[in-house]
């Protein structure tokens, strides 16, 4: 049998080590904290792939079908090239026939006279138009601002007739765009009558068989609209920048971009400033749209509101289809609130109450009428009634109406005799004189001061002398001086003319909440 181990040795070989267990529970803690954070690792990283996987299978999807779209159009825009042509060259044809029997037609109009109805307002400018007489479409067009409403039908139909549309408009608006030419003093502003031409161009130029995707200009007509865009811009430079050019001007040069279809990519921050500059144009959001800004509209609003342009931003949000993220009613009222602020730090003016009350008035009224035009025009009364706008408009044309009346001078009848008040207490006319056939009787309570019209700065001429009374005192002899008892001072001596006024009033509204005094008309001539 073999020994029996001593006790004591036993107990030394087998004693458990206490820390040596704890760094093992440590060195598993660890491990499986490890594995738990490299498993997250590579979940995150699995589920990254996956995202990135379907967002590019998804832009791979849309590029299939943007390319087989544009293949498509492509296809159509070949196939459509023969039809496009062959319409084309009839038209082209037509056009020349038309011209021509219009030069050979003995009775054809000159293009100098006038015309009473729309029917010989076409016929005119039918005529300029088919003998491609640019000059004289243009005389006889910026002539006819007052009928701007039917030319817009009309431009359109006339500029069908000519053999070149597009170099037509350039030689038509080349008197005024990209330079005046009329001289230092260009007499009015004819920005509107280009834009009119530029937008009847569109439906004139678009293919007729794919439409607006491609315009019928010849590539050396869109070459010399591309360079007269190129020196509006430098002029625009030379000018010191969008600042400093009139809004006519900016409409006129994005129009010519849109309509000859030379929009650049590299001109996008530019037509953003313009845009904005001139936003209170009713056409600028479709011009922003045509121009290429679809993705720069949000911050176009928004930098319309924080100029407070509150209500171009609801045209521009309406136009771009983004009601929701801007609900057009809290911008409406907040336009409404800022115009009300800016009417009150006008009436704060010390120097010129009147005035002050007339321009707060007006600038009030015209944000109310801006305000109820907006909420008929997108429907919004629902949500903004616009009664109590239009009684406070009816309020505030009240008032200037009556505003209006107490300015007015009254007209005294001659031949009634007028009680006139006198404040230091002078005589009063005697009755007698009254009841006598032409007896004179002054209206005027003292004659020493005549003061100027508020529209005229002086007399042209000087009154005559009052004339002598008649005989009317019966067997009593007529004082010396007949006007000496209707005056409590000795009228002056009139001479030349009348002396010049000792209080100089303003042109309008200078009375303040006081009347002016009231006058006879002769004073008013």
């Amino acid at each position: 049998m073999g020994s029996i181990p001593d006790p004591g040795e036993l107990s030394e070989l087998t004693q458990p080590s206490f820390d040596e267990f704890q760094r093992q529970t440590s060195l598993m803690t660890s491990c499986t904290l490890l594995w738990k954070e490299l498993s997250d690792h590579f979940s995150s990283l699995e589920e990254d792939l996956k995202h990135k996987s379907e967002a590019l299978k998804g832009k791979m999807r849309t590029l299939d079908t943007a390319t087989s779209d544009s293949l498509r159009l492509l296809d159509r825009r070949e196939t459509s090239l023969d039809a496009t042509l062959q319409i084309a060259l009839r038209t082209l044809d037509t056009r020349r026939t038309a011209a021509l029997s219009s030069f050979l037609d003995d009775h054809a109009d000159d293009g100098g006279g006038e015309v009473d109805d729309a029917t010989g307002l076409v016929l005119k400018l039918k005529s300029f138009c088919l003998r491609m007489d640019a000059f004289g479409f243009w005389t006889f067009l910026s002539a006819k601002k007052k009928e701007l409403d039917g030319l817009r039908a009309e431009v359109p139909v006339a500029l069908a007739e000519c053999v070149d549309p597009a170099k037509f408009v350039l030689e038509a608006i080349s008197e005024v765009f990209p330079v005046d030419k009329r001289g230092e003093k260009p007499g009015h502003d004819l920005g509107w009558a280009c834009v009119l031409v530029l937008e009847s161009l569109i439906p004139v130029v678009v293919d007729p068989v794919i439409g607006k995707s491609r315009l019928l200009v010849t590539p050396t007509v869109k070459e010399q609209a591309t360079e007269i865009a190129e020196t509006w811009k430098a002029i625009l430079e030379e000018r010191g920048g969008v600042e400093n050019v009139k809004t006519p001007d900016v409409h006129t040069f994005l129009q010519h971009v849109v309509t000859f279809g030379i929009v650049k990519n590299e001109d996008l921050d530019l037509y953003r400033k313009l845009v904005i500059a001139s936003a209170w144009r009713k056409q600028m959001p479709k011009l922003a749209l045509s121009l290429g800004l679809t993705q720069q509209m949000p911050d176009m609003i928004e930098e319309l509101i924080s100029k407070g342009q509150q209500l171009d931003a609801v045209h521009f949000t309406y136009e771009v289809g983004l009601v929701e993220k801007f609900p057009p009613v809290p911008l409406l009222k907040s336009f409404l609130k800022d115009a009300k602020k800016v009417a009150a730090s006008i009436l704060e003016d010390p120097n010129n109450a009147g005035r002050a009350a007339y321009l707060a008035a007006r600038k009030e009224q015209s944000a109310l009428r801006a305000v109820i035009k907006c909420i008929e025009e997108y429907k919004l009364e629902a949500d903004f009634p616009p009664e109590n706008l239009k009684k406070r408009l009816e309020q505030l044309e009240k008032v200037k109406t009556v505003k209006t009346e107490k300015r007015k001078p009254v007209a005294v009848p001659a031949n009634k005799r007028t009680r006139a008040s006198n404040s230091n207490g002078g005589p009063m006319p005697p009755a007698k004189a009254g009841r006598l056939t032409n007896a004179y009787v002054s209206s005027f309570p003292a004659a020493p001061t005549f003061v100027r019209s508020p529209s005229h700065g002086q007399y042209p001429a000087a009154l005559p002398p009052y004339p002598s009374p008649p005989h009317m005192y019966g067997s009593r002899s007529p004082p010396a001086n007949p006007y000496a008892a209707y005056s409590p001072e000795p009228a002056p001596a009139i001479a030349g003319s009348y002396p010049a006024a000792p209080m100089n009033y303003p042109a309008y509204g200078g009375y303040g909440n006081v009347l002016a005094p009231t006058y006879q008309q002769a004073y008013y001539r």
